[in-house]
Formats: C-alpha cells, structure tokens, sequence
C-alpha cells in the first residue's frame, strides 16, 4: 500500500479546502495558519482551489507546495466558490472534508477541535467562532466590524456573536468541518448559487436530519472589508443572493434571520408608497422608522460606552444602517428578479 493509499485508509484524514481568486494579500497568512496547526500532517492534504487569480496568488502557493507536499492547487474555471467547493471534494483523499476561507486564519488547534466534535457529538458538520478583525485599522473598519460581530447588526448568529460557552447544535456554521458521507447523502454545493452556496447546503442538511455543532472554543480570524464603500457593495450582493435562489430552488434557500432586512426595507418602502391613501400607512412608515432608529441609537451608544470611544457614536448607527439597508434593498432587487424570471419563463 503506497502513502496515499494508507492515507485514504484513515477515517481522521482531513481534506481542507480553500477556495481563493485574488488573494495574494491574504493566502499566505491562510496557509501558515493551517501549517501551525497541531493537526497531524501525514494525516491531511491542503487543496487550494483557485479561480483563475490575476495576481500572485498562484506563484505564492507555488512556493508553499515546494516546500509542503500535503498542499496541492487546482484550478476552478467557473470562479465562484460553490464549483471550488465541489472541485475540492471530488479530487479529496479524505474522509473529513474542511471548508476553509483564504482570507482568513485558525487557531492552531482548530482542525483537532472540529474533528473532535465530529466524533463525540456524532455531528455532521462542525465550525467554530469568527472573530471578525479589520483588514485595515481605521476608524471605519473598527465600526465595521463592531456591527458584523453584534446582535443588532446581523442577528442570533452563533458563530458570529460568540455568546455560546459549550458546544451547541446550531443551524449553521461557517466553514464547516463535513463527513464527507454527508455528500454522498445530500449531494453538493448547488453550482447555480454565487452566494449562499453554504447556507443553502446546511439547510438541506438540517432537513436531512443532519447535527450542526459549533464548538465555541475553536476559533477562526476573519479579515472583514474595512472601507465603507466595499462594505456597502458586499451586503448589497448578500441580500441579493438571499432571495435570488429562488430562481433554481423550490425552498427558502436562507435562514429567516437573513430575511429580516427585507421585511425591514420593504415595510419602509411600502408604507412610504401608500402613506399618500391613509394615514395608517404614514404612522406605519413613521413607527418602523423611528422605533428602528431608537434601537440603533441605543445600541451605538452601548457600543461606544463599551470600547470608551465616542467616535462610536458617531459612526456605528451609519454602519448599521448601511448593513441592513444595503442587505435588505439587494434582498428586495434579488426577489425582482426572481419574480420577473417567472412572469417570462
């Protein structure tokens, strides 16, 4: 038996796989992370899946393959992280596959604590906590990653708030450690979704009657955009890509969470539209407007009490208008379309 076949023999073999395109400010750091990890190496295979980058993202994971015989690089010609997924998997030795970002990095014990809750919790899937670090320390940045990392700005999110101790079930997590009979069971990535992708597939794990855990204590940084104008673009795609699944998929192909911005945006938008016929629907308009504008208030004060900065103030009640508006009107736009689709199909 040759060294890949008493790999492939091991049911702890981990198949980690990072999908990248234009990542060469962040694949090094990825890898180095994955590296210190404590994992065995004999044990794993690093397959970084590439989609086509036009910078050095490639010549850089060149140079960790000459020294790393566990990594490997394939290529992904469809560019979008579901198809790098797949590719991952189908070209995967292991029995474990790892969900990794490349702009992100893992405590050095986070591979063993995913796979340890994959065994004593028999789980399906299992991810750690994001704490959320600014890819440049400004003052924007700091407040950006205040809201993604706060109840207020992005809901019940396990993984994100990181309110939970001991390990729990969840409906998701975020790069997460499979069994890879899971896609043996449920199939892959849906290859149609740019985004989304991974909470469409946890959902239909769930409804498998597959076990979720995150496990508090494993943790993974992620480098969050920190200037406003990328913020505001990403979480317009995001919400656009909470309904737009529709299109391909005959359920909700997000969590109700994720669709909160939406009934926000839409009551706005609706009650403003209508408020011309009845004053009922300019005292919804003016309810909705002012009591989400007290909430945001209240919590950008807490926040900037918190951190002892009063630039907080100032700041988080514009970061988190702009993430659930931005989130929501793309959610709206998304649902747009689908519906058009319909009408011309």
């Amino acid at each position: 038996m040759d060294h890949v076949e008493k790999r492939k023999s091991t049911s702890d073999f981990v198949s980690i796989i990072i999908p990248c395109r234009n990542e060469e400010q962040f694949i090094g750091k990825c890898l180095d992370s994955v590296i210190l990890n404590d994992y065995r190496k004999d044990r794993l295979e690093v397959l970084v899946v590439d989609g086509m980058s036009e910078d050095g993202t490639r010549q850089i994971v060149h140079r960790y393959m000459q020294e790393y015989q566990f990594i490997r690089l394939l290529e992904n010609q469809k560019k979008i992280a579901a198809s790098a997924f797949n590719a991952g998997i189908k070209h995967s030795n292991g029995n474990i596959i790892m969900i990794m970002s490349a702009h992100a990095t893992y405590e050095k014990d986070y591979i063993s604590k995913c796979v340890k809750g994959l065994v004593e919790h028999n789980a399906h899937c299992v991810g750690g906590i994001w704490k959320i670090v600014p890819r440049n320390h400004t003052t924007i940045g700091k407040n950006i990653v205040r809201a993604l990392s706060h109840p207020f700005g992005i809901g019940n999110a396990h993984y994100r708030v990181g309110n939970s101790l001991e390990p729990k079930l969840v409906d998701a997590v975020a790069y997460g450690c499979y069994k890879k009979e899971v896609f043996d069971k449920i199939g892959f990535f849906n290859e149609k979704l740019v985004r989304s992708e991974d909470i469409e597939l946890n959902l239909r794990l769930k409804s498998a009657g597959g076990r979720i855990l995150l496990v508090p204590d494993a943790v993974v940084y992620y480098y969050a955009r920190s200037d406003f104008r990328s913020f505001c673009k990403y979480n317009f795609i995001n919400g656009v890509w909470a309904t737009y699944p529709l299109r391909f998929v005959n359920h909700v192909p997000v969590s109700w969470r994720h669709l909160v911005p939406l009934m926000f945006v839409s009551s706005l938008i609706g009650s403003a539209l209508l408020s011309g016929f009845s004053w009922l629907f300019l005292w919804i308009f003016l309810l909705t407007a002012i009591s989400y504008s007290a909430l945001n208030l209240y919590f950008s004060i807490a926040i900037a009490i918190k951190e002892k900065d009063v630039r907080y103030f100032f700041i988080m009640p514009l970061v988190f208008s702009a993430l659930h508006v931005c989130y929501g009107v793309g959610s709206l736009w998304g649902l747009l379309r689908v519906i058009v689709s319909k009408l011309y199909i």
